[in-house]
């Protein structure tokens, strides 16, 4: 068949492509060490589980309205409220199957043919791949090491332009696992207020916040009315194959996006909506637990990787990924990984996977067991070891 030119601007998302071929490898008998998938490996909490099987005992695998069902998208005003600091009303939320789609809904509803677009790089690959595939023009802000993977803003402010039809942010970040502080949150969203840029906030990661402060875009004065807040239950309540996720947005955009809903998915699953009430208003202790959890294997895999030769890694604030240099071993990133898969049985991505500006760095989750990463770190140096010979 002849596909649509449009579909060469779509890219992918390169850790379900290392995923794959790790499970190959796998089936030939390689025992694989998974740190490449951004999943966490806690089980969905009891009693968020338990609401799904109610739901389902009570018949609740019919159709839905396409925004979300109301008692959820109310249980999300509530809980926006509460943790941003902002008034939120159930109609301004819109629930969608997974986070991903709104990214995708954002960038159709807002970006035209050649409206340039601010992102984060090395960021997460789908702002990039959909900025490309409806047209407009990725600007990427390379994020530095040495400013902690923070936003250069003044490059950031020479780079917006009349043109300039959306800026994205996200923080904690994936893949560095970098923290936007409080200065610059306030400086960027000062300058989308001054020019009426709205802004993509991509906090799916909040909860997962290790040092210092957590400073909400959404939450800035006059930003609530002109962005777009995306979080999920992915993360926060290990129900990444649940596929739940929700934008908060001013409700007249969320009319457009709820019509492409319509096109799209109809409606996101019942019984998983009213998992996600069970897990707004339920006990978030099991939270806690694992975001405690991760905070200690970070620390493990920072320290280990900083004794392996030819690699530095700094201590990420938040989220549940390190993103080592590895300009040491005088390799390029990808081929590095390649090695690691291999030679070593670990699974990690390059850092170009997420961007240009992600060359010489690797992206590892410690969404794995303490014993699991200790064994990748012994894996892994001998092929360090051979790259300083």
């Amino acid at each position: 068949m002849n596909v649509a030119e449009r579909m060469g601007r779509l890219g992918t998302e390169s850790a379900f492509e290392v995923l794959a071929r790790a499970k190959a490898l796998e089936r030939q008998g390689k025992e694989v060490v998974h740190l490449e998938i951004g999943e966490p490996d806690f089980d969905t909490p009891a009693h968020i589980k338990e609401a799904a099987k109610r739901a389902l005992d009570a018949n609740a695998t019919h159709y839905g309205p396409s925004a979300g069902l109301p008692e959820l998208r109310e249980a999300i005003a509530k809980h926006t409220a509460e943790t941003r600091g902002v008034p939120v009303s159930p109609e301004q939320v819109v629930v969608t199957p997974g986070a991903k789609p709104i990214m995708f809904f954002t960038i159709m509803a807002l970006v035209d043919r050649g409206d340039e677009v601010i992102y984060p790089n090395p960021g997460f690959p789908i702002y990039e791949s959909v900025i490309n595939f409806v047209g407009g023009v990725p600007v990427p802000i390379p994020l530095r090491e040495e400013s902690d993977f923070g936003f250069d803003l003044d490059l950031f402010e020479r780079r917006l332009s009349p043109k300039t039809k959306l800026i994205i942010v996200n923080s904690p970040e994936n893949p560095t696992g970098g923290v936007l502080d409080r200065a610059q949150i306030e400086r960027i969203a000062r300058l989308a207020r001054e020019r009426e840029i709205p802004v993509l906030t991509d906090e799916i990661y909040r909860q997962f916040l290790y040092d210092g402060e957590f400073v909400s875009f959404y939450a800035q004065p006059g930003m609530h009315q002109r962005s777009i807040l995306l979080d999920g239950f992915s993360k926060s309540y290990a129900m990444t194959g649940w596929r739940l996720g929700y934008g908060v947005m001013p409700a007249e955009l969320a009319e457009h996006v709820t019509r492409l809903m319509v096109n799209s998915n109809s409606c996101t699953a019942s019984f998983v909506q009213l998992a996600g009430v069970a897990a707004l208003q339920g006990d978030h202790e099991p939270v806690r637990k694992m975001v405690a959890e991760f905070k200690r294997r970070r620390d493990l895999l920072v320290d280990g990787l900083n004794k392996l030769p030819g690699v530095t890694c700094k201590r990420p604030r938040g989220a549940f990924y390190v993103f080592p240099n590895i300009t040491g071993s005088k390799r390029k990133s990808s081929e590095v990984a390649e090695r690691l898969l291999q030679e070593a049985g670990v699974a990690v991505l390059s850092g170009t996977a997420f961007g240009a500006h992600g060359e010489g760095y690797l992206r590892i989750s410690y969404a794995n067991s303490e014993a699991n990463l200790t064994k990748a770190l012994q894996r892994m140096r001998p092929v360090f070891e051979a790259f300083a010979r």
